[in-house]
C-alpha cells in the first residue's frame, strides 16, 4: 500500500496508552490525519470513458434505479426490468422461492433471471444488475455450504495467509450461486464485547484487522482476473466496533485520533487491496473531547465524502445498510436526500424501494439533490460493475456456476478450526488425550451444528436451525467419536444419571447459543458472567467435576466472557469460538494420533483481552491490567507448564453499573421473558426465528421493524387471543424498577382495535390486575409509533402483587386488531413522567 507517509509503520499504528484515553494498545507512531490509500485496482482511462458514455445516455429514472437495491422478497425480475434496479440483495434467511434448502443451481437460476431482466430494459446501454449477499463466514445463507470459523476465531489463528485462502473459497462458493457481490469482510475493531457482533471482528487490535482486511479482500476479489473473484465490501464505515457500552447501532465517542488510528485500520488494508464497495455504518460518531458531533454515519458528508472519497481516495461506491437511511434525522426508509448528498451511492431499501425511487426523483427535480451528485453515484456504480466484468456475462457464464461442490472447502475449514483454538488452562496436563480413552461427553453444544455455526448462518440470527440443515458438516461430538471410536464414547447433554468415574475423561462442550446484532447485545447493566445467561452450563459441570476424573471444557462462544466459575470446575479449558461446520477440527487437537504422537498442537492465541471480572467489558477502560485474566496474545500449548489455579468467582448480583430499567422483551434481551401467543386451547412460544410467522386460528405473529431492523413482534388478531410474557417461575420485580415504576413498551398500531383491549399482570391463581387500553390503541393508530407507559400502581390497584409475578404484558382482545411491540421493560421512576398514562383513564 502506498500512502503519502514515508513510514509504513505509522499507518499500522494504534494509539499509545495514556492516562487520558486508557487505551490498551501501544505503538511507536500515530497517524495525524486520514491517509491517502492507493488501490491495487488502478484507474483505467479507457474504462472511465466508457463509464461516462453509459451514464450520459441514462434518464433520471434510470439513474435512480441504478442507485436502488431491493430485497428479493419484494422485487421480482420484472421489477428489475421495469424500474432499472441496479441491485438486489437477500437478507439473512431469505432464499430463492423461500426455500431454505435451495441448491446452488436454484440460486443460479434466479440470478440468471434477474440478470436477463436487467439487460432487457429500454436503456441505451444495458447495465447488468448486481446481487449482494451476506456471505459472512462462508456462503452462509446457502444450504450445504461450508461454514468457516467466525472472524474472531480466525483472529486467534494469527495467520493472514489462511484468511486469504478462506476469502478465495468463500468467493468460489458465492459464484456457485450466481452472486457476484459479498457484504464482507466486517472490519470493526471491537472495543466492548457486550456488542452482539463481536464475533464478526478479527481483533480488538487494529493492526491485525488491517493485515487481515488486506488478505481477505485480496482473496475474495483479487483483481477480477478469475471466475472465482467477487466484489468485496469493507464494512461498516466507520466505528461500529467502538460504540458506547457496546450498543448496536449506538454512539461512538472516540476522539478523532482514536478513530483514525484504531477504527480506521481495517479500511486502510481493505482499500489498498482494492475493495470496490464500502458499506456505511448504523452508528453515530460524537467526538466528545473535541465537541464535534458527526451524527449518523449514513448522513455524514464529512466522513463519507470528505474523508473516505476525497482524503482516502476511494473511487468505488458506498452502499447503505438495511434501511440505514431511515435512521438519519428527518429521513425515512423511503426518503433521505441528506444521505445521498452525504455520499451514499447505492441505497439498500429492501421493502420501500418504489417509494424511494419516486421520492428521490422528486427531490432531484426540486433541487434538493444536485444532479451532479446523482451522476457521481451512478458513475461509481457503473465503474465497479465494469471492473468486475459483469457486462456481457450472465451469472451462469462462470466455471463455478451451479456447482454444488464449489460450496465446500471442508479440509480448509477443518484446518482453520485447529488453528483458531486457544488453550486457556491445562492444569495437571489433562490434555492431550489418548486415542484409547473412554470418554464421557456432556453439554448442549457437543452435538449441535447450530451452536457451532452461530449467527449469520442460514438465518440472520442463526436460530431455527437444526443439524439436518448442515448435510456437509460434523459436530464436535462426531470428531470425538472418530478419534476414539463410538464404543468408547457416551453422550449426555445434561450429564444426568451417569457416573463420571466410569470414564477416563469428561469432555464438556458448552457455551452460547446463536445470536446476531441486537439480540446478541448484553445490556448496559448486564454482566459478562456466562452462567447468568446459561445456568445450565454450570449445572452440567457441577454434575461431572470432582468425581476423580479430569474434566476438559470446550467453550463455544462468540466473545470472551467471565467464566471463572466454569474454569474452576475444569482441569483444562479450550476456547473454540464459533468453529463452523467442521467440528472434527476440535478433536484433531484434543487427541493424540493413533501412534500416540501430537499431530496438531494448540497454536491459537487470544486476539481479544479475556475478562477477569464480570464487569470488564471495554478494553478502553482496563486499568493497568486490572480486570484482565488473560492478556491479548495469551495462549498455552502442549509445551506450556503454566498453572491457572483457583480463580475468584465474585460478581455483582444486581448487574454492572446502575439502571432503573428491568428488561422484559427488548432487542438486546430477547430471552429475559419468553413471549407466548394463545388462541383457544393452543399456546405457542414465539421462539427467536425471525423469518417464520407463527399462525394460530385467531392470531398471527410476524417479526417487523419498529425502531431498528427486525426488533419487534407484529401481532395481528382476527378474533379472541392474547400475547403474554411469562418467566419460567414466578418472580418478584426488583425494587429499583417498581418505585414509581411503569410497564413501558414501544408500539406501532397497524389496525385500530374493534373490541376491548386489555393489559394484564398475573401473579398466580386469584391474583392479578388488568387495565383497559382500548382508547389508548385507538388513539395511537394515527401515529407512526409511540412509547406507552403504564404505571405499575394501576395493576396493583386492581389486585396485582409485584412480589410474585408469573405473567406480564398480557394483551388480549376478542376482535380484529394489529400492533407491533418492542422494548418491553419495567422502568423505575417513570410513573412521574408527563407522558405516563393515568390510572383513571385506563380502568
Amino acid at each position: 500500500m502506498k500512502i503519502r507517509y514515508s513510514i509504513l509503520a505509522s499507518m499500522l499504528a494504534l494509539i499509545s496508552s495514556s492516562a487520558s484515553t486508557a487505551f490498551a494498545d501501544s505503538s511507536t507512531a500515530q497517524l495525524a490525519d486520514w491517509p491517502r490509500v492507493t488501490s491495487a485496482i488502478a484507474t483505467d482511462p479507457a474504462l472511465e470513458a466508457r463509464v461516462a458514455a453509459i451514464v450520459s445516455g441514462m434518464t433520471l429514472e434510470q439513474k435512480i434505479g441504478q442507485m436502488t437495491q431491493a430485497e428479493i422478497k419484494t422485487a421480482s425480475p420484472d421489477d428489475v426490468r421495469r424500474y432499472y434496479l441496479g441491485s438486489v440483495l437477500n437478507g439473512g434467511g431469505s432464499w430463492p422461492g423461500g426455500n431454505k434448502h435451495a441448491t446452488a443451481a436454484q440460486w443460479l437460476a434466479l440470478a440468471d433471471r434477474y440478470y436477463e431482466a436487467s439487460v432487457s430494459t429500454d436503456m441505451k446501454d444495458k447495465v447488468p444488475v448486481i446481487w449482494g449477499i451476506d456471505a459472512i463466514h462462508g456462503n452462509s445463507n446457502v444450504f450445504g455450504a461450508t461454514q468457516f470459523p467466525h472472524n474472531i476465531g480466525l483472529g486467534a489463528a494469527h495467520d493472514s495467509r489462511l484468511v486469504g485462502r478462506i476469502g478465495e473459497a468463500v468467493a468460489k462458493a458465492t459464484r456457485a450461486t450466481g452472486i457476484a457481490w459479498v457484504f464482507a469482510p466486517t472490519l470493526a475493531v471491537v472495543r466492548d464485547v457486550r456488542w452482539g457482533r463481536t464475533y464478526e471482528s478479527f481483533s480488538e487490535d487494529g493492526r491485525l484487522v488491517n493485515e487481515y482486511a488486506r488478505a481477505y479482500v485480496k482473496g475474495l476479489q483479487g483483481t477480477f482476473a478469475t471466475d472465482g473473484n467477487v466484489i468485496a465490501t469493507a464494512k461498516h464505515f466507520i466505528g461500529d466496533g467502538g460504540t458506547d457500552g457496546g450498543k448496536d447501532q449506538g454512539d461512538n465517542k472516540s476522539t478523532r485520533a482514536q478513530m483514525i488510528n484504531v477504527h480506521g485500520q481495517g479500511y486502510y488494508g481493505a482499500l489498498a487491496a482494492g475493495a470496490q464497495t464500502v458499506m456505511a455504518s448504523y452508528n453515530s460518531w460524537n467526538d466528545v473531547a473535541a465537541s464535534v458531533d458527526y451524527g449518523k454515519m449514513h448522513g455524514s458528508k464529512v466522513m463519507l465524502t470528505d474523508v473516505l472519497k476525497t482524503k482516502m481516495g476511494f473511487d468505488g461506491f458506498v452502499v447503505s445498510d438495511w434501511n440505514g437511511i431511515g435512521q438519519v434525522p428527518g429521513c425515512s426508509n423511503a426518503s433521505c436526500a441528506q444521505a445521498i448528498n452525504a455520499g451514499i451511492d447505492m441505497v439498500m431499501v429492501p421493502d420501500d424501494w418504489k417509494a424511494f425511487i419516486a421520492n428521490t426523483a422528486d427531490q432531484v427535480r426540486k433541487g434538493e439533490i444536485p444532479m451532479s451528485r446523482i451522476d457521481d453515484a451512478v458513475t461509481r456504480i457503473v465503474r465497479v460493475k465494469l471492473r468486475a466484468g459483469l457486462f456481457g456475462r450472465k451469472p451462469s457464464d462462470n466455471r463455478y456456476a451451479g456447482k454444488q461442490a464449489a460450496l465446500q472447502a471442508r479440509a480448509l475449514a477443518r484446518e482453520a478450526v485447529r488453528k483458531s483454538l486457544v488453550l486457556l488452562k491445562n492444569d495437571g496436563a489433562a490434555l492431550p488425550l489418548a486415542r484409547g480413552s473412554r470418554v464421557l461427553v456432556v453439554g448442549k453444544s457437543a452435538d449441535s451444528l447450530p451452536n457451532q455455526t452461530g449467527g449469520w448462518t442460514l438465518t440472520w440470527q442463526g436460530t431455527d436451525n437444526k443439524n439436518s440443515d448442515f448435510p456437509n458438516g460434523d459436530t464436535i461430538l462426531a470428531g470425538i467419536v472418530e478419534a476414539v471410536g463410538s464404543s468408547n464414547v457416551t453422550y449426555s447433554a445434561d450429564a444426568s444419571g451417569i457416573d463420571p468415574s466410569r470414564f477416563d475423561v469428561v469432555i464438556a462442550v458448552i457455551g452460547e447459543t446463536p445470536y446476531a446484532e441486537g439480540a446478541g447485545d448484553i445490556g448496559a447493566t448486564g454482566t459478562l458472567r456466562h452462567t447468568s445467561r446459561y445456568p445450565g452450563d454450570l449445572a452440567v459441570l457441577q454434575a461431572v467435576a470432582g468425581k476423580g476424573k479430569p474434566v476438559v471444557t470446550v467453550f463455544v462462544a462468540g466473545r470472551p466472557l467471565y467464566v471463572n466459575d466454569l474454569m474452576n470446575l475444569s482441569d483444562s479449558f479450550v476456547m473454540a469460538w464459533l468453529p463452523g461446520t467442521e467440528g472434527k477440527g476440535v478433536a484433531d487437537v484434543l487427541f493424540r494420533d493413533a501412534k500416540g504422537r501430537i499431530a496438531h498442537g494448540f497454536n491459537g492465541t487470544l486476539s481479544f483481552t479475556w475478562p477477569g471480572s464480570a464487569c470488564h467489558a471495554s478494553i478502553d477502560t482496563v486499568r493497568n491490567g486490572h480486570d484482565t485474566l488473560f492478556a491479548r496474545g495469551y495462549g498455552l500449548n502442549y509445551r506450556s507448564t503454566k498453572t491457572v489455579g483457583k480463580l475468584e468467582v465474585r460478581y455483582p448480583a444486581g448487574g454492572c453499573g446502575t439502571s432503573n430499567a428491568y428488561p422484559i422483551f427488548t432487542q438486546a434481551e430477547h430471552a429475559t421473558w419468553p413471549l407466548y401467543v394463545v388462541s383457544g386451547a393452543q399456546r405457542v412460544a414465539l421462539g427467536s426465528d425471525l423469518n417464520k410467522a407463527v399462525v394460530l386460528p385467531t392470531i398471527r405473529v410476524d417479526t417487523v421493524q419498529v425502531n431498528t431492523q427486525q426488533d419487534a413482534k407484529l401481532v395481528t388478531w382476527a378474533g379472541a387471543g392474547r400475547i403474554e410474557a411469562k418467566p419460567s417461575i414466578a418472580i418478584a420485580l426488583p425494587d429499583f424498577a417498581t418505585r414509581d415504576g411503569v410497564l413501558q413498551f414501544d408500539t406501532s398500531v397497524k389496525m385500530a382495535p374493534t373490541a376491548k383491549v386489555t393489559m394484564a399482570l398475573g401473579c398466580g391463581e386469584n391474583c392479578g390486575g388488568e387495565v383497559n387500553l382500548t382508547d389508548v390503541f385507538t388513539r395511537l393508530a394515527t401515529l407512526p409509533k409511540a412509547t406507552v407507559k403504564i404505571p405499575l400502581a394501576c395493576f396493583v390497584a386492581q389486585g396485582a402483587d409485584l412480589t410474585k409475578v408469573d405473567a406480564l404484558f398480557g394483551i388480549a382482545t376478542d376482535g380484529p386488531f394489529a400492533a407491533a411491540f418492542t422494548n418491553i421493560q419495567i422502568v423505575g421512576g417513570a410513573a412521574k413522567d408527563k407522558d405516563a398514562l393515568r390510572c383513571e383513564e385506563i380502568r
